[in-house]
């Protein structure tokens, strides 16, 4: 570990230092720049692909990955900071083959496009890296949907390239984010739900083509079809060559939760139901089960209420507030205690809310039965408390 380390510093500053010896080593036409996309694997961190630039120098061997996906999971509050979109990923470089062997190893497919690029354009590149490369620079703010690991690779490009990048589009295909990485996590439910929790209203508007580019198989697709165009006229495809630097392999998946959210909604529905029955044959409601509803109600909402102060611009007006918010931990003591409250009116009003909110916003699976659960409470306190 530690001599991979001294070689990855090793790295760091030849590549900083590259900027001077450029010229010559351009003008060789030996250097050739790749975008690779690393297909998902079962992490739930990687559900989504990777991608990252590759600098080849097939005269002097020099063959390295630059990489913007880098985090470091125990900087201080680092969940916290995640949560709030104050997250920071860097970029950093790695030796090609390391790279690929990671991925080998989960048995993902890593894929690149070779660019079709000039002398010209691919020295650019390499300086716009070796400046995003000082220690100053390396660090971004990081955006899953705007400004990720696949939109900084494709920036860069765009900056170097001689005229301009002409994409062929993907005519109504406009899906929403939500339905985007929806594809991602068919098989993993409760990542799906989490993500569905969070995200608001703005992240089922329609995407365009550009903006499905934050993940790297669009990317990756919409390069393929791509073209470059020079100032005067002339054009070109923006890939030379695609390669296949890893074969797909054998991935494997983790046992989950065995119960799915929506399994897991039908289960708090059937108990509902029978609590209901029980405290319709005694005409008398059971508090207990009302505060145990109204704790989950909370403490959810209070998670809901945070994301609004997030700089993630999709959680922001998240309509499942009307559902979930803190309100119900302030009257839990009366609902305990059988005191009169106006608790049932402000659930009423919520739970009509949130199914006008479905109109623009798809829930989390499994909300619709919540809400469901929560009708049951009104309709017993209705007619057992009297």
């Amino acid at each position: 570990m530690i001599k991979y380390r001294q070689h990855i510093r090793t790295l760091i500053v030849w590549f900083a230092s590259l900027a001077a010896a450029l010229p010559g080593l351009a003008q060789s036409d030996s250097i050739e720049i790749g975008l690779i996309t690393c297909s998902p694997h079962e992490e739930v961190y990687s559900l989504y692909g990777h991608s990252a630039l590759r600098y080849h120098n097939l005269r002097t061997g020099e063959d390295i990955v630059f990489n913007y996906g880098i985090f470091n999971f125990k900087k201080p509050h680092f969940v916290m900071r995640f949560v709030f979109g104050l997250t920071d990923y860097e970029l950093g470089i790695a030796p090609t083959r390391p790279f690929c062997d990671y991925y080998r190893k989960w048995g993902s497919q890593v894929t690149e496009q070779v660019l079709n690029l000039t002398a010209d354009e691919k020295q650019r590149i390499a300086q716009a890296l070796a400046e995003n490369l000082r220690p100053e620079n390396k660090v971004y703010r990081y955006n899953y949907f705007y400004d990720n690991c696949s939109t900084r690779p494709r920036d860069i490009i765009e900056r170097c390239v001689g005229g301009r990048i002409e994409y062929a589009g993907r005519p109504d295909y406009t899906p929403t984010y939500r339905e985007l990485i929806h594809d991602h996590t068919q098989g993993h439910p409760w990542a799906r739900f989490g993500n569905d929790m969070l995200l608001g209203v703005k992240a089922d508007m329609k995407t365009d083509m550009r903006q499905q580019e934050f993940l790297p198989e669009h990317l990756m697709a919409d390069f393929d079809r791509a073209a470059i165009v020079s100032d005067g006229g002339e054009r070109r495809p923006l890939v030379l060559q695609r390669r296949t630097l890893v074969e797909p392999g054998v991935q494997v998946v983790e046992k989950e939760f065995p119960l799915s959210p929506v399994q897991c909604a039908v289960v708090l529905l059937v108990v509902s139901v029978a609590i209901l029955a029980a405290e319709w044959r005694r005409r008398r409601t059971f508090p207990l089960w009302d505060a145990l509803l109204m704790l989950l109600q909370g403490l959810s909402g209070i998670i809901i209420l945070v994301m609004f102060f997030s700089q993630h611009p999709t959680t922001s007006t998240n309509l499942l507030i009307t559902l979930l918010n803190p309100l119900p931990l302030f009257f839990i003591p009366a609902v305990v205690r059988r005191r009169r409250s106006r608790w049932w009116t402000v659930l009423t009003v919520g739970i009509i809310l949130f199914f006008i909110g479905g109109i623009w916003q798809d829930y989390a699976e499994g909300m619709e039965i919540l809400a469901l659960c929560l009708l049951l409470r009104i309709v017993s306190h209705r007619y057992n408390d009297k």
